[in-house]
């Protein structure tokens, strides 16, 4: 009885299947992580809509928010600084950029003011304790130490506001908080550059509070709009520059 011949069909059978379950295999692989990341949570377009609110001039962040909270409080406490300046500034600069501050945040207050209305926003009529304390220093300071300590304090804090007003002008999708950042873009370089005229800004000392600190978030995060009560009248500190108080609820349409 003659032997059987070998199935060569058995081994070329074999190996294509064994290349199906590689290349089924490999698309695999790349699929999943598709998939499993459409399917998770937490990314930063899910925190950004879950901190959106539906506004008439646009979606209102989270972040355009905490700007526009952050924008009446520097007000709260450069407009003291500033009228300080303008008296206790020992150099002609140094008072000149006082009057940089108080004009600038007058102007700028009075729109912050309206934008929380219209949006609905209750904001500070306190500064914050950091700020505070910035004013009790330059309130115990005399002579070129206070020209020191007023230049330094409120280039650091301007240095600081500046990328966070960068970011809002680039990201926000509400008209109202565009043409805010817009106004508090050229305000915080104006006064940047008015400060940085009294020769007394401390390079060194900028970079290395710069690069070691960040801008904290605020505590708690800022409501999104809605029916607020009315807020407590501001106690300005000495110097005093009273600002007018903060709207609590949109004017009637």
């Amino acid at each position: 009885m003659r032997p059987r011949p070998p199935l060569r069909g058995r081994g070329i059978v074999s190996g294509t299947g064994v290349i199906v379950v590689g290349l089924t295999a490999t698309l695999l692989a790349l699929i999943f992580p598709i998939f499993s990341y459409a399917d998770r949570s937490g990314t930063g377009v899910d925190v950004l809509n879950d901190q959106t609110a539906v506004t008439s001039y646009g979606p209102l962040s989270g972040l355009d928010r905490d700007f526009v909270t952050k924008v009446r409080l520097a007000g709260l406490w450069e407009l003291p600084a500033g009228q300080q300046a303008e008296q206790k500034g020992t150099t002609q600069a140094v008072r000149t950029a006082g009057e940089h501050l108080v004009e600038g945040h007058t102007a700028l207050d009075q729109q912050v003011r309206d934008v929380a209305g219209k949006l609905g926003l209750q904001l500070p009529n306190q500064p914050t304790d950091q700020q505070k304390q910035w004013l009790q220093t330059l309130s115990a300071a005399q002579g070129t130490d206070y020209d020191r300590d007023f230049v330094n304090i409120a280039r650091l804090a301007h240095g600081k506001v500046f990328s966070l007003v960068a970011e809002v002008r680039a990201t926000t999708r509400n008209t109202l908080v565009r043409s805010l950042a817009d106004d508090a873009n050229t305000t915080v370089l104006d006064h940047i550059r008015a400060l940085e005229a009294t020769g007394y800004v401390d390079w060194d000392a900028l970079a290395r509070d710069m690069a070691s600190a960040s801008t904290p978030p605020l505590t708690p995060s800022p409501a999104p709009p809605g029916p607020t009560a009315d807020p407590v009248p501001a106690a300005p500190l000495t110097p005093t520059y009273t600002l007018p108080p903060a709207e609590s609820s949109p004017p009637p349409q």
